[in-house]
């Protein structure tokens, strides 16, 4: 790997590390088609769930005592199972079909977030449980579960600190599940990396720290725009070079 693709990577985790903190998700997102591109979307799973799970502690902390208990026992279950589920089945599955079903999943988050159907999105009762097992199933599989974990915790009526606080300990559970299982099958090719997995962790420890006073002054509706667009556009990238 080029040292300009290396300072992308730091430069893409300091942007995914701030929208992260505002957001409650978007690490997995941004780091990982990124990632895929040079070290296919198997791997870069498991490489970006490192930094995920540090920038994701790192703004637990701050955030804490904003979670919904209630919500965290029902819901985080219902997720941290689906993480470990889908992490068992990115062990079997190959490469080139992670790089398609990341490419959809992204496309079809991008698409909700620049047409205003996420802000619209409400998922209840039972649907929002199958909702959790699918974000934290998708979380284990492809690295990428906030989209759908956000439009099922919209049916619970948080408020925004509320949200914010409790999706972040959601995908802290997740991540607990589902890293063991990265880490028994492919710690010897993360390692390999490292170079690019610790400015991975530089830029999201970076980001977290500044995103909330930074993103506050971009207006909410730029902001949404922005980063579904990005989304789309590596959404689609994925799908042409799986």
């Amino acid at each position: 790997m080029s040292v300009g693709f290396e300072l992308l990577v730091a430069a893409a985790a300091v942007i995914a590390g701030a929208i992260a903190s505002l957001a409650g998700f978007g690490i997995g997102g941004i780091l990982t088609p990124l990632l895929a591109w040079a070290l296919g979307t198997k791997l870069a799973v498991a490489v970006v769930s490192v930094p995920h799970l540090i920038g994701t502690a790192l703004r637990f902390g701050f955030i804490y005592r904003h979670v919904n208990r209630k919500v965290l026992v029902s819901f985080g279950i219902a997720s941290a199972v689906g993480g470990l589920t889908g992490a068992l089945l990115h062990v079997w599955l190959s490469s080139v079909w992670l790089g398609y079903i990341l490419g959809v999943l992204l496309v079809f988050a991008g698409i909700m977030g620049l047409t205003g159907w996420a802000q619209r999105l409400r998922f209840g009762g039972t649907v929002a449980w199958i909702a959790g097992i699918l974000s934290g199933g998708f979380g284990g599989l492809v690295g990428n579960q906030g989209g759908i974990r956000s439009a099922a915790l919209f049916g619970f009526d948080l408020d925004k600190q509320s949200f914010v606080a409790t999706a972040t300990a959601i995908a802290l559970m997740v991540d607990f599940f589902r890293m063991p299982v990265y880490a028994a099958t492919q710690w010897r090719q993360v390692v390999g990396v490292w170079p690019v997995l610790v400015l991975a962790i530089i830029g999201i420890v970076t980001g977290t720290l500044a995103g909330q006073p930074v993103l506050r002054r971009i207006p909410d509706t730029t902001f949404r725009k922005t980063v579904a667009g990005i989304i789309l556009l590596l959404g689609i990238w994925m799908l042409m070079h799986p």
